[in-house]
């Protein structure tokens, strides 16, 4: 069990951090290439294209099977961080602006860190606890304060996949310790895929028609928003606090909102970009480095 005095894996902490990064850069991609360039109203269908063929590139890859309770932990994890998560982001990237999509999921530190703390012991620190602090006043700024309508439905899809896929992260770092990395995202991948399989074809029939941008689209997604994305953040967990993989995270909205002001023409606002930077902060504030330094400066002033 992890405790207070656990930290994140000081051997290249920095390095680590930089792969984490690879995630929430890519995820916060995802909405733009989902909005503009996948089928609407087919979010099962969307997430199983998503899933599946980036589980079976990476199993051939690992080329390892599950073995004892990972096969019921694969299930677990799918669901959580893939299977119903995807089709939770779907809906929100069909029904938000790209930039508030990928806003919400920035409570996602906050949310990691509590569950961290229950699950695993491992109480957040004071410097943690500040730098969530930051970057929710940056999400405050980017979403209380954007020009476009916010779609009640979406917002509801994104808060729900947040939760679920941060009980999901939590439950992968503790479980996580007797398999690769790599191996566990295959594993989980193929769940997910096995499990939605169905389901679309009961609840929204006919995949949909996808021309030559469609199946590019799909690939992308597949390829770097999955499997590229959740090999280097379930990495990431191996080496790091939860609270500290959860605070990189806020990169997802801040390259959801780039990307959406340069690419898609949403107008980005003083304040927005007053937001951006607060993330950033919060996202630097998080990292172990500035973490020990925060902690000998409060050891320096009390003595």
């Amino acid at each position: 069990m992890e405790t207070n005095s656990v930290i994140d894996d000081r051997s290249g902490a920095g390095g680590w951090a930089l792969l984490t990064a690879v995630a929430p850069i890519a995820w916060g991609t995802t909405y733009f290439v989902t909005r503009e360039f996948l089928p609407d109203g087919y979010p099962l269908y969307g997430a199983l294209i998503r899933a599946l063929p980036a589980g079976i590139l990476l199993l051939v890859l690992a080329r390892r099977r599950p073995r004892g309770s990972w096969w019921w932990k694969s299930v677990v994890l799918g669901v959580l961080n893939m299977g119903a998560f995807f089709v939770l982001v779907y809906l929100a990237a069909q029904l938000l602006p790209t930039s508030i999509a990928s806003t919400v999921m920035a409570a996602g530190p906050v949310v990691m860190m509590l569950l961290a703390w229950g699950l695993l012991g491992s109480r957040p620190r004071v410097a943690q606890a500040i730098a969530a602090a930051v970057g929710i006043l940056g999400v405050a700024l980017l979403l209380l304060t954007g020009t476009q309508t916010v779609n009640g439905l979406g917002v509801a899809a994104s808060v729900s996949a947040l939760i679920m896929s941060s009980l999901g992260y939590v439950l992968a770092k503790k479980w996580g310790s007797d398999v690769d990395a790599l191996s566990s995202t295959a594993w989980q991948l193929i769940a997910a895929g096995v499990i939605l399989a169905p389901v679309a074809a009961v609840v929204e029939g006919a995949p949909p028609a996808m021309d030559a941008t469609t199946w590019l689209a799909y690939g992308y997604i597949s390829i770097i928003g999955t499997a590229v994305a959740f090999v280097a953040w379930f990495t990431g967990l191996r080496h790091l606090g939860a609270g500290t993989v959860g605070l990189i995270g806020l990169l997802n909205p801040v390259t959801g909102v780039v990307l959406g002001t340069l690419v898609a023409g949403e107008f980005l606002t003083l304040k927005q970009s007053v937001g951006v930077l607060v993330i950033l902060i919060g996202v630097m504030l998080g990292q172990p480095v500035l973490s020990r330094t925060f902690v000998r400066l409060r050891a320096w002033m009390k003595a």
